[in-house]
């Protein structure tokens, strides 16, 4: 029976560059995650919104919000602060508990403004939605549930996606577009957090969840600064307005074999006393024009209601039971 002769393994030398043994060694993944909730420990707030009854203030909601300034801006989802007179407070990572005040919404992008009434504030580096690539590491964090500074992880499920979000009392649909599908983790409360990159920069405020595993976010891109801007300078986001809900895209098979046609917004609803009712507009009727400018879907349609609509008499090209029909309507001021 012969025996086997082992080759001695030399010691392993030790390498002094390498962590301390006290050290948690972290992989590439795990470095990149902490990096980013350390960056933005301090910028990522709590809030939690009042509103006035007769017996005083009455707690009216809860969220997160990410600090744009440090003498006190904060970005957060409009629907996190409400409508009405709404104030609050912020809760900091350094354990201060700060009042706050809105200062301008904006529900058709579910984004809105408030300041806190303190400085030294840490603000967040704003990243751009645009450069996101469908795989790419993202990082949420949040205050769900009431845990703040809360992080999750996963990555960009998908962008371009258009949200249709729930109509305000008296208000048509509105549909928030561009938003970011990511994997990572978001529960109520994560509202108006941050949805970072792998550097640590905002590329999106979390928005709303769709579902077990599918969360939403609103990107940070030109036209979200430009609308930052607008809340922060004047308090609102002028939008021209039509009062109408339009339905899905694409069109369903039905309006498609009805009417010929793929592209265009069939009308749901027709907001009473708006300025499609004035001008005749029904539930039924296809909008293929604003303008002499073909309408592909509602998410086009709401790019076109610009400021410079408002008191504009515009012109609207409808298919309705068969044939076109062509109105006159001067869209209005959006009521925020």
């Amino acid at each position: 029976m012969s025996t086997a002769t082992r080759t001695p393994v030399p010691p392993r030398e030790v390498d002094e560059r390498s962590p301390d043994p006290g050290e948690t060694a972290l992989d590439a993944y795990s470095r990149t995650v902490s990096g980013v909730a350390d960056r933005l420990a301090g910028a990522v707030v709590s809030l939690r919104v009042t509103r006035p009854t007769r017996r005083g203030r009455m707690p009216a909601g809860a969220g997160s919000g990410v600090v744009l300034t440090p003498d006190g801006y904060i970005l957060t989802n409009a629907h996190v602060v409400g409508r009405g007179r709404r104030v609050g407070s912020v809760g900091l990572s350094d354990g201060r508990e700060l009042g706050f005040d809105v200062v301008g919404r904006d529900p058709f992008s579910d984004l809105a403004v408030v300041r806190a009434d303190g400085s030294d504030l840490e603000p967040a580096e704003l990243g751009d939605a645009e450069e996101l690539r469908v795989g790419q590491l993202v990082v949420a964090i949040g205050n769900p549930h009431g845990f703040s500074g809360s992080v999750t992880a996963g990555v960009v499920s998908a962008v371009g996606r258009a949200l249709p979000a729930r109509p305000e009392r008296g208000k048509a649909m509105r549909i928030i577009d561009n938003v970011i599908q990511t994997d990572a983790a978001l529960n109520p409360g994560n509202s108006g957090g941050a949805l970072a990159d792998g550097r640590g920069r905002v590329v999106g405020i979390n928005t709303a969840v769709a579902g077990w595993g599918l969360g939403l976010a609103v990107p940070i891109n030109s036209s979200t600064r430009r609308i930052i801007g607008a809340l922060i300078g004047e308090g609102r986001v002028r939008r021209a307005y039509l009062g109408i809900a339009g339905g899905p895209r694409p069109l369903p098979p039905r309006i498609v074999a009805a009417y010929g046609r793929r592209n265009g917004v069939e009308v749901i609803e027709v907001v009473e006393s708006s300025p499609a009712a004035q001008a005749g507009l029904r539930p039924g009727d296809l909008i293929l024009e604003v303008d002499g400018r073909a309408v592909e879907d509602a998410t086009d349609l709401q790019r076109m209601m610009v400021a410079e609509l408002i008191g504009r008499e515009v012109s609207v090209l409808a298919w309705r039971a068969g044939e076109e029909v062509q109105v006159s309507l001067t869209p209005a001021e959006l009521d925020g």
